[in-house]
């Protein structure tokens, strides 16, 4: 067995726990939130949220979410949500008993939760059996793609993450393997994002302002390849070849690229890429 999954552990008994609480067959692979990781303060922050947004939204139909887990896994919750939500028809029992039941409920709710969002299979972290299997990963990743999608203006703490453990029972034994992984959206990200909307703006709202800022990016590179003896006028036709941005890059970042890694006057395609 990998040592670092029993380093996951603290006690031989929590391992026991947790692989009898989690059967994986032969050559099957799953994921899951590390226990470690379970009583995060955000990851907390985050479930209490979505528990009483859902209760909020159910409350005239007297449904009480009490455990993510234990009451959405059969299906029930996520019909009458959706219905709420989004005014979606879906053909299925309100209540299924059986196994059999609640896994065909979960594939019509999920196909319509994909096709409402428009999402493709490969961009889902959620699935039938995960859900089934009252899976807290994949039902976290699911209420807050629901919730982002009808609700945009619920405030759900930002950057939260937990770390996760990837099994894979292989011939050989347990395979694992750990990440860390966003629930909800890294600000970060979103900070870089909104720039560049910032610059697709300039582009196309204000391009009477461009100029402007061309001068002062020139100027910038200007500061830096100018102790190298060069000087750059126009920035789209000298950044064409690369070999500007390249000598940008060891002057920002302090160091000096070998003239024998790339072409320093390139004289075909090939040679610029």
């Amino acid at each position: 067995m990998d040592p670092d999954f029993l380093n996951v552990f603290t006690q031989p008994a929590g391992l026991n726990q947790f692989l009898a609480e989690n059967v994986i067959a032969q050559g099957e692979k799953k994921k899951f939130i590390k226990p470690t990781s379970s009583n995060n303060p955000k990851l907390e922050e985050l479930k209490l949220l979505l528990i009483d947004w859902i209760n909020a939204t159910l409350k005239e139909e007297h449904i009480v979410v009490k455990s993510l887990e234990e009451d959405l896994y059969d299906g029930l919750v996520l019909h009458h949500l959706l219905e709420n939500l989004g005014s979606l028809k879906l053909d299925v029992d309100k209540i299924a008993l059986t196994e059999k039941k609640q896994r065909q409920k979960l594939s019509v709710i999920l196909e319509a939760v994909a096709k409402c969002l428009q999402l493709e299979e490969s961009q889902l972290k959620w699935s039938v059996e995960s859900i089934l299997t009252k899976d807290l990963l994949s039902t976290l990743h699911l209420l807050v793609a629901i919730a982002k999608h009808f609700q945009p203006n619920l405030a759900m703490p930002p950057n939260v993450q937990v770390e996760t453990i990837t099994i894979e029972n292989t011939s050989r034994g347990l395979k694992t393997s750990s990440a860390m992984e966003y629930i909800t959206e890294n600000k970060e990200n979103l900070e870089a994002q909104s720039k560049d909307d910032a610059f697709d703006e300039l582009f196309s709202r204000a391009p009477d302002k461009l100029d402007a800022v061309k001068k002062v990016f020139v100027q910038f590179v200007n500061q830096h390849v100018g102790k190298l003896g060069l000087t750059v006028k126009d920035i789209e036709s000298q950044f064409a070849d690369g070999v500007i941005l390249l000598l940008l890059i060891g002057q920002l970042e302090g160091y000096f690229l070998n003239l024998r890694d790339f072409f320093l006057t390139p004289a075909s395609t090939a040679e610029m890429v």
